[in-house]
């Protein structure tokens, strides 16, 4: 390839400085140069086309960026034989799982938690049964960009679904990112949309899991009521079906239509053995036979038009809630027993449902109050939900044993009573800081955050202290300028007695970071023995 001269070089950043435009030999050279170029620092020629908009990052920084949160356990629920212990033993810790499996169902920011099960599967955590690392199977049902907001069957508030545009195409890519690296290798991932923004997820789901590892795209059609003058009925859903690479696991036959006796009629001939028989031309001229076998069925194509939406009132205990006859048709195409399937958007908790009916292992993954209440209370009284193959039968069944966690938003009274060591580890991890004591101007420091010292502050050790002005005063007394620029201190939100992100002292701005707490507590003070 012809390099540009030093002359060339020179003269057009004279011309950018200027911004002068390019001449037309200059331009026609300069193209030519940047079409030839295998590592131009202007474009990456590593992808053919990809979907540009504002603040699109990095799948580098998206990956490297995110902050890991610990999982904070909030109760097991168990079956009446209470067999599978809880996920957190005598002594253990917070944010670690044992080698035998329980369900999660996780409340908090999925981007955060879909970091930390990442980590979970580096360190051979989160695995299927057969020991393969990662999901086998993900579906997700995200916000449509409706620029609505969805209230359950009494008015509760369920979720907003307020971001839009590019903020909405980087929100799911970032998670699609995520869900990618959590996928097993031969795992399968659904996407469920709809009309209004399913063609530009699918060009960054082609970015994400390229093009070629696209299987199909699944029309949901559906019958309902509605009527328009200015356009055709909306009925259909969009379901894009991408593998992570070509080894997968598709379970054709389970999911194939039986015979019916549109086709049974077509097999017309009969051997001297008695079996029935259908003949064909093929391309090449000839006439061959097709014999009807006893399991003879029809691969299912990727038009779906055999399930209903849920349209009963009794039925529907969550806004945007999908039938279990969907998940049930995806789940036993793309898993097996005792695989693994996680749903990030988990909503009304089907996907866990179906997941559970079917053997399979499950986390869900919701921020919303409503939506890990209506989970818990539909896992819980699955018994008398409807089976998936005879729906006039109930199930009959309980669940299997599940573990719900808070990520990113912890129950105050619950961290105020860990043993100060799990308290002062769970502070450090929160925030991914370094555990290394050390000691500056006799105070007792625990950690570092990049370079820059952190204490956690002891509340055990001193009850009544708060996080306020005084306490820094108080520190920066004894610390001065033996500290760099930055100075982090972790603390419970509730006892910081400042809204400032920072006090800056001398030369150094003092850091709090505030643990979060929630108040989902209330929800498990209704009880869960007795559900109507």
């Amino acid at each position: 390839m012809k390099e540009l001269s030093d002359e060339q070089i020179e003269k057009i950043i004279s011309l950018l400085k200027k911004g002068v435009p390019f001449p037309e030999d200059d331009r026609l050279s300069l193209l030519k140069y940047l079409e030839q170029s295998k590592n131009s620092l202007l474009f990456d020629t590593k992808k053919e086309y990809e979907l540009i908009y504002a603040d699109k990052e990095r799948e580098e920084d998206i990956l490297a960026d995110t902050m890991a949160v610990p999982l904070q356990k909030i109760k097991t629920f168990r079956n009446s034989k209470g067999t599978v212990p809880d996920l957190l033993a005598e002594g253990g810790r917070i944010g670690t799982v044992p080698e035998q499996w329980t369900n999660m169902l996780i409340f908090g920011d999925n981007l955060q938690v879909l970091k930390t099960l990442l980590q979970m599967k580096q360190e051979g955590k989160l695995k299927n049964a057969d020991g393969t690392p990662g999901v086998r199977l993900v579906y997700i049902d995200p916000p449509f960009a409706t620029r609505q907001e969805f209230r359950g069957s009494q008015d509760q508030k369920a979720y907003q679904d307020k971001i839009a545009g590019a903020n909405f195409l980087e929100f799911l890519r970032k998670r699609l990112v995520f869900l990618r690296e959590l996928l097993s290798e031969d795992g399968s991932i659904y996407v469920h949309l709809d009309w209004k923004k399913a063609h530009y997820v699918k060009a960054l789901m082609d970015e994400i899991f390229k093009e070629n590892n696209l299987k199909n795209e699944i029309i949901w059609s559906y019958q309902g009521a509605g009527q328009s003058e200015t356009q055709y009925k909306r009925k259909h859903e969009v379901i894009y079906f991408y593998t992570k690479t070509e080894n997968t696991i598709f379970n054709w036959r389970d999911i194939a239509t039986p015979f019916s006796e549109k086709q049974f009629v077509k097999y017309t001939g009969i051997d001297k053995h008695g079996l029935r028989y259908k003949e064909y031309r093929h391309k090449d001229g000839k006439v061959y036979r097709k014999y009807l076998h006893d399991d003879e069925v029809l691969p299912l194509n990727d038009v779906w038009t055999d399930i209903s939406i849920i349209q009963s009132h009794a039925e529907r205990v969550y806004p945007t809630q999908k039938p279990e006859a969907l998940l049930n048709r995806i789940i036993k195409a793309s898993s097996n027993p005792s695989d693994l399937v996680m749903d990030c958007f988990a909503g009304s908790g089907t996907t866990q449902a179906v997941a559970e009916k079917l053997g399979r292992r499950w986390i869900g993954v919701d921020c919303g109050k409503l939506a890990i209440y209506t989970m818990q209370k539909r896992l819980l009284n699955i018994a008398e939900s409807k089976d998936l193959e005879n729906p006039k039968k109930k199930y009959g069944k309980q669940c299997q044993p599940f573990t719900l966690y808070n990520a990113g938003l912890y129950d105050y009274k619950m961290i105020k009573e860990l043993p100060w060591e799990q308290y002062r580890d769970f502070a450090l991890r929160l925030f991914q800081c370094r555990d290394d004591r050390h000691e500056i101007a006799r105070i007792e420091l625990d950690g570092y955050l990049g370079a820059d010292s952190v204490m956690v502050f002891n509340y055990q050790k001193h009850p009544n202290a708060v996080m306020d002005r005084g306490f820094i005063n108080d520190l920066y007394k004894y610390l001065e300028d033996k500290i760099g620029r930055r100075f982090f201190i972790i603390a419970p939100a509730a006892s910081v007695q400042f809204l400032e992100d920072y006090i800056e002292k001398g030369k150094t701005k003092y850091f709090v970071l505030r643990i979060p707490y929630s108040i989902i507590e209330e929800i498990h003070n209704r009880g869960f023995t007795k559900i109507k």
